[in-house]
């Protein structure tokens, strides 16, 4: 009898790292410009704290460091592939990916962005896992980055309070479906139909074709709140029982969940909906704020590396983000080094 073909390579997880940029900005700090206070902002968004780039710094500054020290982390100095998944790319031309693989000495690696705004880390996941699993790259780093302090209006009192800047990365690695760290359970989904929920209407080609005057509020991002609470709950929720069941999982067996850092009421909405005690939902929104495309990284950055997140815990990833779009992913957790705390400096990545 002939034996059977090889089973295709699996993407397995084997370096994490997080990091923000050391300026912290506090609700009090807020309240001064926004006419509100630390108690308001804290009862509908559940954040005390965000980290902010400052002047002259951009999302490749905080994606090398990130991916400086997720390879680091991995024990490896070379890779395949670089995937950078952002909405506040350095330049709309070209891609950050590139200059980021460039600045880790990754330069001849393939490297491009991927836009799923807050969704894009699962995103990039499930490409990186692709890329791996039909042979075109043995290893991986992706890094999901974001600077919305760039995009948002600083006196939108709406979304200042919400967003802040950070970088998470993970390094993948071609290995078994079997062992921990594997990637392979996915669910994916977008609507386009409400693309105008969230956006930044200028600066892409709609607007220029228009030949209409830049308005300073389409400069900026925009947010519909109170229609994307009901889709980010609602899609969130009805992505990870598809996950779940796609992957045989009860919800019981959920040790983690792991959601973007939306808000805290997002997170807590999307729990009870499952049916999760909310004491095993990951939550550092509170430090960082929403980071977009960073968030879940960081969340899991900041879980491992405090201990809360161990060896063969089983875990549930959730996105939404605009597009819309939103994903999921299941994952038991490998043995990795532990990672330094994201809020950590740790040693300079190359500039």
């Amino acid at each position: 009898m002939p034996n059977s073909a090889p089973s295709p390579p699996a993407a397995v997880l084997s370096g994490l790292a997080g990091c923000v940029p050391p300026r912290v900005v506090t609700n009090d700090e807020l309240a001064e410009r926004l006419a509100t206070d630390d108690a308001w902002i804290r009862t509908r968004t559940g954040i005390r704290r965000r980290h902010v780039i400052e002047p002259g710094q951009a999302t490749s500054d905080l994606a090398v460091e990130a991916g400086h020290r997720a390879l680091g982390n991995a024990g490896v100095d070379s890779v395949d592939a670089v995937i950078v998944t952002t909405t506040t790319p350095d330049r709309p031309c070209p891609a950050t990916a590139p200059t980021v693989a460039a600045r880790l000495g990754l330069a001849g690696a393939a490297a491009f962005d991927v836009g799923a705004v807050c969704t894009g880390f699962v995103y990039g996941l499930a490409t990186a896992a692709g890329l791996i699993t039909s042979g075109v790259a043995g290893r991986v780093l992706l890094v999901g980055a974001d600077t919305y302090s760039t995009i948002v209006d600083p006196l939108d009192r709406a979304n200042a309070i919400i967003f802040g800047d950070g970088a998470g990365a993970v390094v993948l690695r071609a290995g078994r479906a079997d062992e921990p760290g594997a990637v392979g359970q996915f669910d994916l989904g977008s609507d386009g139909a409400y693309e105008d929920l969230i956006t930044v209407a200028a600066g892409g080609s709609r607007k220029r074709s228009t030949g209409d005057e830049v308005q300073r509020s389409e400069r900026h991002f925009a947010m519909r709140g109170s229609e994307v609470y009901r889709h980010a709950v609602t899609r969130m929720a009805e992505s990870a029982r598809t996950v779940l069941r796609t992957g045989g999982w009860k919800i019981d067996d959920v040790d983690h969940f792991v959601p973007h850092q939306a808000n805290l009421r997002i997170l807590h909405s999307v729990a009870d909906d499952l049916g999760l005690p909310r004491e095993r939902c990951v939550a550092n929104v509170d430090s960082v704020g929403n980071t977009g495309a960073a968030s879940i990284p960081l969340a899991l950055a900041d879980a491992v590396a405090q201990q809360v997140i161990r060896p063969g815990d089983r875990l549930l990833l959730t996105a939404f983000g605009g597009g819309l779009t939103w994903g999921s992913c299941l994952l038991t957790w490998p043995e990795l080094p532990l990672p330094a705390h994201p809020y950590d400096r740790g040693e300079e990545a190359p500039s």
